[in-house]
């Protein structure tokens, strides 16, 4: 089997500088929640958001949930790279702010909707509206102990050929180490596996940065 190179030292390096272009309002929102000290990491990488944007123009998306806000690097990467609607599921008012307050500046607020009651609440709100089968895309990056409930959410507002994308499942190395055994840990595990023998969808999980599963929803 073949193997996924290490990126490391001057190979890491080459990589950074190769890899993606960064429009500047996402390297400042980058640099912003760098100053949140350890709450920055819960941001997806440049590269990461460079791959989802790619994605979305490749796709077409115009039609996009997303579980987790944050200061909103990949909500406004989807908006830039062409996502028309995007449904924002969050809880906190915080650091959404921040968020706000990019889309504002990059011109693209208009096209982001924000719920701040969290994704199961929007999930059936949605659902209720009748707008089930209506999404192109899905992105979850919140709680890990929703990702369940948010997955079988993102499938059934998703169209037929609609992707989900499941921030976050290789989980800094974790998920492969036996004596990790906390709720977050064994909550990504439990999707990983039941993503891998998901017949309803078509899958792949991605190293990319923390890894990033993808799950295309099948036809019929």
């Amino acid at each position: 089997m073949g193997k996924t190179i290490g990126l490391t030292g001057a190979l890491e390096t080459y990589y950074a500088a190769h890899a993606f272009r960064e429009p500047p309002v996402l390297a400042e929102l980058r640099a912003e929640t760098a100053s949140l000290g350890s709450n920055a990491g819960m941001q997806i990488g440049p590269e990461q958001g460079a791959f989802m944007s790619l994605l979305v123009k490749l796709m077409g998306a115009r039609r996009v949930i997303e579980f987790g806000t944050f200061t909103g690097y990949s909500s406004l990467a989807m908006a830039q790279a062409g996502a028309t609607r995007i449904t924002c599921a969050d809880v906190s008012k915080e650091f959404t702010d921040i968020a706000r307050r990019f889309w504002q500046k990059a011109g693209v607020a208009q096209r982001i909707e924000l719920h701040l009651d969290g994704g199961n609440a929007v999930i059936a709100r949605l659902l209720a509206a009748g707008e089930a089968g209506t999404f192109d895309l899905a992105f979850i990056d919140a709680d890990k102990a929703g990702y369940d409930g948010y997955y079988e959410g993102a499938l059934k507002l998703l169209r037929p050929g609609g992707l989900v994308l499941v921030d976050n499942t290789l989980w800094d190395g974790d998920v492969a180490d036996p004596e990790k055994q906390d709720a977050d840990t064994n909550a990504i595990r439990a999707l990983n596996d039941k993503i891998l023998s998901d017949d309803r969808v078509d899958m792949c999980l991605v190293p990319i940065c923390d890894g990033l599963t993808m799950a295309r929803k099948r036809d019929g």
